[in-house]
């Protein structure tokens, strides 16, 4: 089963386009977790395990790991996941784009060290910097398109023949990079009107969403410009809105509570 496969699979059993980011900040944590041998693991597994039936996929991002010396923690929290949770796609937050065999071995770490489902990419070095992901035919590329942070426009709404930028990336990856149908953009929440329009340039190609909860994005507004025409399409990520809904014993708990809501609120707006 291919990274696809298995992402619509879990749209369908979850009745959930809600994506929970695994962004473990120290400053943020309980407390309580702090004393143990192996806290970021501790606290991601409990998050994973109070959420993991109102899920579509999971997406621990990397440089919250890398920043804490805690890669072998999440390690040891995708391998929780593959092995309690197989069902559940795992998306790799890096922003991977390099150029030859450093791009190379940067799939070699998402994929055979981490055995991510999928990974984020950056595309804006050409399709080269992303083949040797694009090459995995059974994993998932999520490439960068038109994102979430205020700066974005700076870059990606640039015009080159009366066309921004983003759209440009978005027609070149849905008509020429995605041979092997592995192939989804980032669209930030913030972004609805622009959504919609890569929604028609796209098809049915899957969208991770960012910028859900903490950042503001209209929920209502995103799903009716980005869900497919079935009601999925869709990966809307919330990351600290979730996992630092509580800091207590009963964080947990807490995300619990938080992502049911979320995942409710999507549900509302989606096609039936």
């Amino acid at each position: 089963m291919n990274f696809i496969q298995k992402l619509e699979q879990s749209w369908s059993s979850s009745n959930s386009l809600l994506c929970v980011g695994l962004d473990p900040n120290w400053q943020k944590i309980p407390e309580h977790l702090k004393t143990l041998p192996e806290p970021i693991f501790e606290f991601c597994k409990a998050i994973v395990d109070a959420t993991h039936d109102l899920v579509c996929a999971f997406k621990p991002q990397i440089a919250y790991f890398a920043g804490l010396q805690a890669e072998d923690q999440l390690e040891k929290t995708l391998n929780y996941i593959r092995e309690t949770y197989p069902h559940i796609p795992i998306i790799l937050d890096a922003k991977r784009g390099d150029i030859g065999s450093t791009a190379e071995m940067y799939a070699v770490e998402a994929f055979d060290r981490y055995k991510a489902d999928a990974v984020t990419v950056n595309p804006y070095m050409g399709q080269d910097s992303a083949q040797p992901f694009l090459d995995r035919a059974d994993r998932g590329t999520i490439l960068l398109c038109r994102t979430s942070n205020s700066g974005a426009g700076d870059i990606q709404d640039l015009e080159v023949d009366g066309q921004p930028i983003y759209e440009k990336v978005a027609s070149m990856i849905s008509r020429e990079w995605n041979t092997h149908n592995n192939c989804c953009i980032v669209v930030g929440a913030t972004w609805p009107e622009q959504m919609s329009r890569l929604r028609e340039i796209t098809g049915d190609m899957p969208f991770l969403v960012p910028g859900v909860g903490a950042q503001g994005g209209d929920v209502e507004a995103l799903v009716k410009a980005g869900q497919t025409a079935n009601g999925k399409g869709l990966m809307i990520n919330s990351s600290r809105g979730v996992i630092y809904a509580g800091n207590d014993q009963n964080f947990a708990i807490a995300s619990r509570k938080v992502a049911l809501e979320t995942r409710d609120l999507i549900n509302q707006f989606r096609n039936s």
